[in-house]
């Protein structure tokens, strides 16, 4: 099983996060890091309070949570 450094991780969560929006499958494909391991990425980072979208790339479709949390960041 590869090793990630922290530095790695937040620079690939960054990727789908706004302005990016990198879909999850697009970005595995692209990198070569399981579907699984970045959902578990990037529900670690929204947890510290990173403004990761839940579900979709579209801002208009987040949840409430989601939109204050862009907005306050």
């Amino acid at each position: 099983m590869p090793s990630y450094s922290a530095e790695f991780k937040e620079q690939t969560v960054r990727k789908l996060m706004p302005p990016h929006n990198r879909t999850v499958a697009s970005l595995s494909r692209e990198i070569g890091v399981s579907e699984a391991t970045l959902y578990n990425w990037k529900k670690r980072f929204r947890a510290k309070g990173y403004v990761v979208p839940n579900k979709s790339t579209i801002a208009d479709q987040w949840d409430a949570k989601a939109k204050l949390a862009a907005v306050i960041h």
